[in-house]
């Protein structure tokens, strides 16, 4: 049977039954990375990808770089094999924070430790179809580094989904600081007209997701600005490496289903 399992410091337990220190400034200031790694039958997917875009925002944010490959597969690995997830799909989430500090306010500390730490649970990839609405009240900063870097601070997000399911649909779209068309709460965004797959360029503000990234790189879709409203014929889906959900109406108006969502999503694990 499949369980749940978590790592820091040396010990193994779960997510409920380890602690994390209460001066962390991951819980104080949001102030660390995660990437979210979908592990099939004990196979990481797309690890080296998700290690990389963890490599670049630590860089970019001026954190110390996170473990790196060598020093992680030992640690994935066991996760994989005490939660028996080895015939199973499960979601795999490294932390990296910028660690503990005695002093307050936002100010980087003089000195201290970054602090890493992983979960394993049972997942299944979820391909579903969603409604969405546009977010009347928050938006994609254009020029923020956040914007390129999977960060612990996710309240825009949940405010934007909170005021989707508030009006009946499942999730919210969000603009940019520019006006165009930019990502979902949790997923960025591929639009198929007249054939052929569309997605914000990073320019945008959107994450730079790894299952965006690589359908670029296999040449089945293209960056471009987006504008606010869909065309009459567009379909659409939400993309990452746990989901490709259809986008079945948006503000109330129907959509066409986008056409093998599944399909789509499995070819770019390959």
């Amino acid at each position: 049977m499949t369980s749940s399992i978590a790592w820091i410091n040396g010990l193994w337990g779960t997510a409920a039954s380890l602690n994390l220190p209460l001066d962390d400034r991951a819980l104080l200031l949001a102030d660390g990375l995660f990437e979210t790694v979908l592990v099939s039958y004990g196979k990481p997917q797309l690890l080296q990808e998700h290690l990389q875009r963890w490599s670049n925002s630590a860089a970019l944010l001026g954190m110390d770089a996170p473990p790196q490959r060598d020093a992680l597969e030992p640690v994935i690995e066991a996760a994989i094999q005490r939660s028996q997830l080895s015939e199973a799909d499960g979601v795999l989430r490294l932390n990296w924070s910028r660690g503990s500090t005695s002093q307050r306010g936002i100010g980087l500390p003089a000195s201290g430790h970054h602090r890493f730490w992983l979960t394993l649970q049972p997942c299944t990839p979820t391909f579903s179809p969603v409604t969405t609405i546009t977010s009347r009240h928050e938006r994609r900063n254009t020029s923020s580094q956040l914007s390129r870097c999977k960060t612990f601070a996710y309240g825009q997000s949940i405010q934007a989904r909170r005021e989707a399911q508030e009006q009946g649909a499942d999730d919210a779209l969000l603009l940019n600081t520019a006006g165009a068309l930019c990502c979902g709460t949790a997923a960025n965004l591929l639009v198929q007209r007249c054939g052929q797959w569309l997605t914000p360029a990073l320019s945008s503000g959107c994450l730079p997701g790894v299952m965006r990234g690589r359908a670029l790189a296999q040449g089945l879709a293209v960056e471009t600005e987006l504008a606010p409203e869909f065309d009459t014929d567009d379909q659409a889906v939400l993309i990452n490496s746990l989901s490709c959900r259809p986008i079945t109406s948006h503000n109330r108006k129907p959509m066409a289903a986008a056409i093998a969502a599944v399909e789509l999503w499995r070819s770019l694990l390959h």
